[in-house]
């Protein structure tokens, strides 16, 4: 089987510099590290051969050859060997895991943005989210409505402290207090000690010495909450809504989470939304294109009164000021136009042909067009 590229592997090209291959290698020893994918052949194979291209092109003299003869004789045993032999235990103060040690070889970064947190961890309550149907006029004038949920509340028999009556909180025996808990594990990197979230006290430090029967020392209880929130006026379809302390009640007294509601707008048969400004379709006839008119349509605010210019042509829009939508939180209103479609019609009484005749005998008279 034929040896595959290293530049290939870590995905960079033959003039990367030791930055880029540094970079390269980070990034791709954190996805396919193989306790991130326990029981993955795949991924060890592959970090296996990371590991390989690595160990050769992040070493110049390694590189040179492997750039002038195509290949590198590896030591015996082969792979990347970086690692072997270090003693991870160092890191057992700092309570150091996976990622801060990758770190600590190849500076600020390796672990990107979403580094284990240090300390105890908030239970702070979980958010929540619901979707919300309304109609178009109520999304353009605002209105109230009534929500219904499940949700986790505060426990009443313990006031959320989770803790029976009479009772106190006391140090976790599992973690010491710390809120985390260590494990080694053997990895192709040696051993490695991580650091985890305390599954007894949850990253509190605190458990409760005697637990509230009623809540069973989480200190929240199923909840079905019934409130009514209040709709702005000119909310669009997608917007979303934040209630606050309305998700789920955090756990042993920590802070709630929030509700997110999700707007659906059912569509207008009549009007169409663009921003602030509302469109709608005006059908009149040739005549009153020719002539002019004055007719009555129907806006968001009631019917109202419009002039149709004279050879006013297909498509054109007839503005209507401040008959739009307001704008949230706001009082400016948009416009509503009218988009303009001139029927033409298919039948004629004895009478309409009979006119329509005379004005195209004039128009051949007189050489005229009516636009």
């Amino acid at each position: 089987m034929p040896k595959q590229d290293y530049y290939e592997i870590l995905g960079v090209s033959k003039n990367a510099s030791v930055d880029e291959i540094k970079k390269a290698y980070r990034k791709l020893a954190l996805k396919y590290h193989p306790d991130r994918n326990k029981g993955d052949k795949e991924a060890e194979e592959k970090f296996k051969e990371i590991n390989a291209a690595y160990e050769v092109l992040s070493d110049p003299e390694k590189r040179k050859q492997y750039d002038t003869f195509g290949s590198y004789q590896e030591s015996p045993g082969g792979g990347f060997s970086g690692f072997e032999g270090f003693d991870f235990s160092g890191f057992q103060q700092g309570g150091m895991g996976f990622e801060d040690i990758f770190d600590t070889f190849f500076g600020t970064g390796f672990a990107g943005t979403h580094k284990q947190r240090r300390g105890r961890k908030s239970a702070r309550g979980e958010d929540l989210q619901l979707s919300l149907q309304i109609t178009f006029e109520e999304s353009v004038f605002g209105t109230e409505k009534e929500i219904q949920i499940n949700r986790k509340a505060i426990c009443s028999a313990c006031n959320g402290s989770g803790v029976e009556k009479g009772s106190k909180m006391v140090t976790c025996p599992t973690c010491g207090g710390a809120g985390q808990v260590s494990y080694i594990q053997r990895s192709f990197l040696g051993s490695i000690r991580s650091v985890t979230t305390c599954p007894d006290c949850q990253g509190q430090g605190t458990i409760p010495e005697k637990k509230c029967p009623v809540c069973k020392g989480e200190g929240r209880v199923d909840y079905r909450d019934l409130f009514t929130v209040k709709i702005p006026a000119g909310i669009e379809d997608g917007a979303t809504i934040r209630i606050a302390g309305k998700g789920n009640a955090g756990k042993q007294g920590n802070s709630g989470g929030d509700l997110y509601l999700s707007i659906h707008v059912i569509p207008s048969k009549k009007f169409r939304r663009e921003g602030n400004h509302i469109y709608s379709d005006l059908e009149i006839s040739n005549v009153q294109a020719v002539l002019g008119d004055e007719i009555t349509v129907d806006t968001l605010y009631g019917k109202k009164n419009v002039k149709i210019p004279r050879g006013i042509h297909e498509g054109e829009l007839i503005r209507l000021k401040d008959l739009g939508v307001q704008q949230t939180g706001g009082y400016h209103r948009g416009d509503h136009f009218l988009r303009v479609t001139i029927k033409i019609p298919k039948r004629l009484s004895k009478k309409e042909e009979a006119l329509y005749q005379e004005l195209l005998d004039l128009e051949k008279k007189e050489k005229k067009t009516w636009f």
